[in-house]
């Protein structure tokens, strides 16, 4: 999958052109939208991309926004990430999406007009055709839709909502007695309140981050659980509290390293084989860790029991397992360990079982 920034593809009045250099992209049929999470929703509208694609000879492309709209409109408000850049350029490959561009949200970009961005779709990103939600609106006064395009001359497929009901995929039945959209901010409200089971089954995947192992406060040493904090790269996580976790490390191209954790193992700490293979098993904190007055710092630090290595700089993919219970607020450090000692031991245990 190729990436571009929209940038790329557009000329810019406010771009030389010794700054960049225009892509022309090959004819296209494209979606547009957050994709935050790539849950099964969004998987149904790349099925209809790949399908379109394939019947008219024309590669598949996907617009997606950075920062997502509401988080440049309101940072602070703005939902939880389910998934960051990195994490979405690496699903939407594996759904064969041939084409990624990147369209930097900002004042610009959001005042263009609907009759501006038909024009930079059709004459810019040479898009034939696009498969879009039934609700889908653009342009700075709102007044671009579906038929908005059509009446340009794009033909446009609107998928309808998906719902438990109605989704193609093996992985999901009905979770609810009435039929329920299928959307992101469904994925973060089960997530929030720890229903890993049916956020997954939401997803169609097991809910996962993935991120550069970078030097924290170095507190978990002290009370001799060290961790390994992993940079989030998004304004907050959708998911808060303990976690049982098996982790995998990846090479620059995102593959599974085989063994890759317990090779940098010393003196025999070789720590505890997780559940999926090349894995460890490790208890995580996600949140913004009360017992330690760090504010609004939010963190991702993964313990793994027995192993003794040099963690920093790996890419790591956390795979969530089970949650044990939110975060809590110790009095004092000596506290802390006596509450971090009894959860990895719940969720040791909790690991024994499923072996």
């Amino acid at each position: 999958m190729k990436t571009y920034f929209l940038e790329q593809l557009i000329s810019s009045p406010h771009t030389s052109s010794t700054d960049t250099v225009p892509v022309e992209l090959a004819s296209c049929v494209l979606t547009i939208g957050n994709f935050d999470g790539v849950h099964l929703g969004h998987q149904a509208m790349l099925a209809q991309v790949r399908e379109i694609a394939h019947t008219q000879n024309l590669g598949a492309a996907v617009m997606i926004f950075e920062p997502q709209p509401r988080e440049f409109f309101a940072p602070a408000k703005a939902p939880a990430r389910l998934t960051n850049l990195a994490e979405k350029q690496a699903l939407l490959a594996e759904y064969d999406v041939e084409t990624l561009i990147v369209a930097g949200f900002d004042t610009e970009f959001r005042s263009l007009s609907a009759q501006a961005f038909a024009d930079i779709l059709a004459k810019r990103l040479n898009v034939k055709a696009l498969v879009l939600g039934d609700d889908f609106r653009f342009g700075h006064d709102r007044t671009g839709d579906s038929q908005f395009l059509r009446d340009y001359g794009l033909d446009v497929t609107n998928l309808h909502t998906v719902t438990d009901n109605n989704t193609d995929s093996d992985s999901i039945d009905t979770i609810d007695n009435d039929a329920a959209r299928i959307s992101s901010t469904r994925v973060r409200d089960l997530l929030l309140a720890g229903d890993l089971q049916a956020a997954n089954r939401l997803l169609g995947r097991d809910y996962a981050i993935t991120g550069v192992v970078v030097r924290g406060d170095q507190i978990g040493r002290t009370i001799d659980f060290p961790t390994a904090n992993i940079d989030l790269q998004r304004i907050k996580p959708a998911l808060h509290g303990i976690f049982a976790v098996d982790v995998v490390s990846l090479d620059d191209n995102g593959n599974v390293i085989a063994d890759g954790l317990t090779e940098l193992a010393t003196d025999g700490h070789k720590g505890v084989a997780g559940l999926r293979p090349h894995s460890l098993f490790g208890t995580a904190n996600i949140g913004k860790r009360p017992s330690v007055d760090k504010g609004d710092d939010w963190r991702l630090e993964v313990h793994f029991p027995q192993l003794q290595a040099d963690l920093y700089g790996l890419n790591l993919h956390v795979r969530f397992l089970h949650f044990l219970h939110g975060e809590r607020r110790y009095d004092g450090l000596e506290a802390l360990k006596t509450g971090i000692n009894q959860d990895v031991a719940d969720l040791l245990e909790w690991r024994n079982h499923q072996i």
